[in-house]
Order: structure tokens, then sequence, then C-alpha cells
């Protein structure tokens, strides 16, 4: 069905125009991309001494990404995010903080004894990493809930 336009021409004949269309858009988002990933990333470190952590910096992550796929298009990013990149992401997380935890037995300490570790700071250190593990793991989650959400799968 066309619609009548003022101005002339109908509905129909001309092409829809989206957000992935505009320039203003994409140079936007291309220009803060890298500054809220490192938003991201600032929050995930300053986890331990400030407000924030490795939730909520993976879930600015996740979302600035986001905001590349709504911009430049979902299918550029699900090819762009491979598959494997993002389980391993959501893996990292678990496997840092395992890594971690149970490194502690190798010096014949208890288990998540993070003082165990020979190196100054090693509380500070060992926290930021687990919050940089988690952090990936959440931004990692949300991409894949978001593009198979993208995609229309369920289950």
């Amino acid at each position: 069905m066309t619609t009548d336009r003022p101005g002339g021409g109908s509905q129909s004949d001309r092409p829809r125009r989206r957000e992935l269309d505009s320039p203003v858009v994409t140079k936007t988002v291309r220009l803060l991309t890298p500054f809220v990933v490192t938003l991201g990333l600032f929050t995930m470190f300053h986890g331990t001494s400030s407000v924030g952590g490795g939730f909520q910096g993976g879930v600015i992550v996740a979302a600035a990404l986001i905001t590349v796929a709504f911009a430049f298009g979902i299918d550029q990013t699900r090819q762009w995010l491979d598959a494997a990149w993002l389980t391993g992401a959501a893996v990292s997380g678990i496997l840092v903080f395992a890594a971690i935890a149970t490194g502690a037995l190798v010096f014949d300490r208890v288990y998540l004894d993070l003082t165990a570790y020979p190196v100054p700071k090693a509380v500070v250190y060992a926290i930021e990493l687990v919050e940089l593990g988690i952090g990936a793991t959440v931004a990692a989650t949300i991409l894949v809930m978001f593009l198979a959400l993208a995609r229309g799968e369920s289950g």
C-alpha cells in the first residue's frame, strides 16, 4: 500500500532511512566507543578502591559494543565478534578466578588466600585480575544474549 506524501512521491517509492545510514550516528559512535570501553575498563580495575567492579565494567563494555551494532549493523558486528572469541571471553572469568583461588595451594596455603603470592600488593593485583575476568564474562554473556535475541533465536 502506498500513501501520498506532501511534496510528491509515495511512501513505498522512497527507501526507508535508518540510523545505520546516518553519518552523524556512525561517526559519533566511532568517536565515542573507545572512550566508553576505556570507562568500562577503568570501572573494572578500580572496583577494589572505588565504586564499580567487574560486573559494572562488563556491562559498560557490552553496552558500547551493542551501540556499535546498532550504528553499523548487527550482522556486521556479529561477523566481527567471533563466537569462539565470545565463548573464550565468557569462560575466561571463571578460569581466572579458579587459577587465582587455587594458586594459593601451590604455596601451601589455604584456598583463596591471596596473601600467599610472593608479590608486593598481591591482594590488590589478584582482585583486579578477578574483576577483569568477571568483566570479560559479563560483557561476553550480554553480547551473546543480545546477538541471539537480534537473530531471533529462542531457547
